[in-house]
């Protein structure tokens, strides 16, 4: 049997993990008592991986972009990002993922509007770790903790 909470962090940094809930049913957990629903498809109210993989990078997005978009908007600005990319099923990939940052700039004259999403896109390429790692590729490793 796997140990359930044997997560591999370095000290000081949140551990997370999942356990099996149920047939095709897990859930993400976190040191901090964050939690998220993960399972197939077919499973109502939960996320796919795929789903949280496409969620964590929009995220991402949002948080790079906040401060730029904060400080020439106010603290109070709307913003939607979208994201979307279908899978390759036969090589069980997302060739391409797409994102979208939708946010009102009517107040901005164009001069400033281009200025402020350069900023956004400079921001979002520096300091957003998901977006430059997809980008990057990395090093996956699997082990293995049984009791025999």
């Amino acid at each position: 049997m796997a140990e359930q909470n044997a997560p591999v962090t370095t000290p000081g940094t949140t551990e997370l993990w999942v356990e099996r809930t149920g047939t095709r049913r897990y859930t993400g957990r976190s040191t901090r008592g964050a939690e998220v629903l993960i399972g197939s498809a077919d499973v109502p109210g939960v996320f796919t991986p795929g789903e949280l993989l496409k969620i964590a990078l929009a995220a991402c997005t949002g948080l790079s972009s906040d401060l730029p978009l904060s400080r020439r908007l106010g603290d109070n600005f709307d913003a939607t990002i979208r994201v979307s990319g279908d899978a390759d099923r036969e090589n069980e990939v997302y060739p391409q993922l797409d994102e979208v940052l939708e946010i009102d700039l009517s107040e901005l004259d164009e001069a400033a509007r281009e200025r402020l999403l350069v900023t956004v896109q400079r921001a979002v390429d520096r300091v957003c770790t998901v977006g430059r790692t997809l980008k990057a590729g990395s090093k996956v490793t699997l082990n293995f903790s049984v009791e025999a």
